[in-house]
């Protein structure tokens, strides 16, 4: 199975750190159990979308395949127990080209990097194996497109964010960063500019619109891509994470602190009505937040590997969560093909696997 999709399935064994104890929209409305004396709702679509499986994936693969250390530029994904886990296999993350030795492997992280890294890779003599989300990939793309047509870009998205950063370097003379209405409001571009318009992948659907909203006000004729830059993923996530707040007190959302999709599931859940935090790993969990609660919403940001899923509906279990139920809003079929180097790797293993059986 030599797709990202295989990610799904090497989360096994217990992650550092933390307790060790298609898709069309669908409404669902839960009824509370008079005999449950505290219920769960787990959201589904949660957790790793394609194109954290697809990176995991990669950096899995170099590493069976040629050994450490394999060096990464920045964390492959935003999640403190996936890098961890890496890090034990060999993996070491930089942020600086420099502290890279020559000829030494180098996988660019999911988040995508500009053109001037890439060239900075390739000047210091680095084997350069790409892990940028194909989704992220897009946006850069589209970037180039309207630099050559002309536009001046406007790029919604959140400043030092690394995948920001990438897609600014993609035509850094004629992007602009917005991340509010003001922002757009304190543009020094005419009316009649001739305007096009990306995203950051991992924002809020709803604060996103706002925004687009408030530069369509100010630029009549502004482009927008055909498709929404923001991932399918993360838009799914906050529809379920809109439905748990719906249907619940309080919301828990795994993922990192660093994670900008997580934080952004933070934020719909308590703009929808709920109680939210942001957790790592169970062991976060105080039980006096139970309090009270007869109903708890759970979910997991796209970086976020469902065994530490597991454990926190384990966790939950433990402090009162008598019943647990699946709350779907999406069902999810996306996988991204890897590279075709990673592809040949994968083949080379399925085949040692399978004569070894």
């Amino acid at each position: 199975m030599p797709t990202a999709a295989r990610q799904a399935n090497r989360g096994g064994g217990r992650w550092n750190g933390c307790l060790s104890a298609g898709s069309g929209h669908v409404s669902l409305r839960v009824r509370m159990s008079t005999e449950a004396a505290r219920q769960l709702l787990v959201a589904s679509p949660r957790g790793f979308c394609a194109g954290v499986s697809y990176a995991i994936e990669i950096v899995d693969l170099v590493l069976d395949h040629y050994g450490p250390p394999v060096y990464v530029r920045h964390e492959i994904v935003h999640n403190r127990h996936v890098c961890d886990r890496l890090r034990e296999r060999g993996a070491i993350f930089v942020d600086d080209l420099a502290d890279v030795p020559a000829g030494s492997l180098l996988i660019f992280s999911a988040h995508g990097v500009s053109p001037e890294v890439r060239a900075g890779a390739s000047g210091a003599g680095l084997r350069v194996i790409d892990a940028t989300c194909p989704l992220v990939t897009k946006v850069h793309m589209e970037a180039l497109r309207f630099a050559r047509q002309d536009f001046q870009i406007l790029l919604i998205g959140h400043r030092g964010h690394v995948e920001v950063e990438g897609t600014l370097g993609h035509a850094p003379d004629r992007m602009h960063l917005v991340e509010t209405v003001a922002d757009v409001e304190r543009l020094a571009l005419p009316a009649d500019t001739p305007v096009a318009v990306v995203t950051q992948t991992t924002l809020s659907v709803d604060d996103t619109r706002e925004v687009v909203e408030a530069i369509q006000r100010r630029f009549p004729h502004a482009r927008t891509p055909k498709k929404d830059d923001i991932c399918y993923a993360t838009q799914n996530r906050q529809t379920a994470v809109k439905e748990l707040a719906r249907a619940s007190e309080l919301v828990l959302v795994i993922g990192s602190p660093t994670s900008s999709n997580a934080n952004r599931l933070v934020e719909v859940a308590r703009n929808s009505g709920a109680r939210a935090r942001l957790i790592e790993c169970a062991g976060d969990i105080e039980p006096d937040w139970l309090e009270g609660i007869v109903s708890v919403g759970l979910t997991a940001g796209a970086s976020t590997p469902e065994t530490l899923v597991q454990e926190t509906i384990e966790r939950l279990r433990q402090l009162g969560c008598t019943t647990v139920r699946d709350l779907e809003t999406a069902r999810e079929d996306v996988t991204f093909a890897l590279p075709r180097e990673m592809r040949s790797i994968a083949a080379a293993q399925e085949s040692r696997s399978r004569a070894g059986s």
